[in-house]
């Protein structure tokens, strides 16, 4: 009866096991030696093991004391049932004599830490052979000059001649006649520009876009820029309102002071209260202002 309670509870074990491996960590350092000379590299190797779903994070491997990180290789990641398996080289060297340890990695997992042994790594210097013959440090030897370096005087005073013969050639050249210059392109008009850009307006086809707001913005601006240079008009800064009331002094009929005012404040309601004028009324406000500017541009 005891025999066969045993057996039950090997089994089991042996059966429990595999799951019980599949939740554990496993973190691991090596190297491929541990006996360098000064300076030499030699590969650090990391093995790793996480349960699937579990959140870590990777060894700091910016710096490791008393060794220099000469290569740091990428990390290579395999999915399987035990977990994700994760395996990193690197390559480091030492140029601290004697016995050197690499520290022990620590490894985040959850919220448990998980570290790799400290690795002993014996680091020396290049063994003496005292077989040879001592060589002493050598006397400093003259090694003849060539040749060519008693030219070196004649060459820089040939060259220091030509130099001064150019000097002289320049300073004595009679200067030539500036060009004349070109007359300058008068400018445009202001009822020609502000026409110009009425039809670059046009082209650009803001409304095809939905750009409405930046196309009565444009309109208006180009309005606001005739004014202030066919009629000295103090425009740029204002908002429409304050524009209205100073084209009041402007000698216009009732009819087209009326229109560009309606025309304006549509501009202003299009900008602060996004109001969506339909096709007519965008067609309709383009002819008022090119009117207004042909308007005004006739007053004296």
């Amino acid at each position: 009866m005891k025999n066969q309670i045993l057996y039950i509870i090997l089994i089991s074990c042996l059966l429990a096991s595999p799951v019980w491996m599949h939740g554990q960590v496993l973190a691991k350092a090596s190297v491929d030696r541990d006996q360098i000379l000064i300076g030499e590299p030699i590969k650090l190797t990391f093995e790793v093991r996480i349960p699937l779903g579990k959140s870590f994070t990777w060894f700091n491997l910016d710096t490791i004391p008393r060794f220099e990180i000469i290569e740091k290789g990428k990390t290579d990641t395999t999915d399987n049932i035990d977990g994700k398996q994760f395996h990193q080289e690197l390559t480091i060297t030492s140029f601290d004599s004697g016995m050197v340890a690499i520290p022990p990695m620590t490894l985040k997992v959850g919220d448990k830490l998980y570290a790799t042994d400290s690795i002993p790594i014996e680091v020396s210097y290049a063994q003496l052979d005292i077989s040879k013959d001592y060589r002493d440090i050598k006397e400093i030897e003259e090694v003849p000059k060539p040749g060519w370096m008693a030219w070196i005087p004649w060459i820089l005073g040939a060259v220091t001649l030509m130099a001064i013969a150019v000097i002289v050639y320049l300073l004595r050249k009679p200067k030539q006649a500036a060009p004349p210059t070109q007359p300058v392109q008068p400018k445009q008009s202001p009822y020609e520009e502000a026409l110009q850009a009425l039809e670059e307006l046009r082209k650009q086809g803001f409304l095809h876009n939905g750009e409405v707001k930046t196309y009565y913005s444009r309109l208006n601006d180009i309005l606001r820029v005739f004014l202030f240079r066919k009629l000295k008009v103090a425009t740029l800064e204002k908002t429409n309102e304050e524009l209205i009331a100073q084209l009041r002094q402007v000698p216009m009929d009732k009819e087209s002071f009326a229109q560009l005012v309606q025309a304006l404040q549509i501009a202003d309601f299009v900008k602060f209260a996004r109001y969506q004028p339909d096709e007519n009324d965008n067609e309709k406000n383009f002819a008022v202002i090119q009117s207004a500017i042909k308007t005004l541009n006739n007053i004296t």
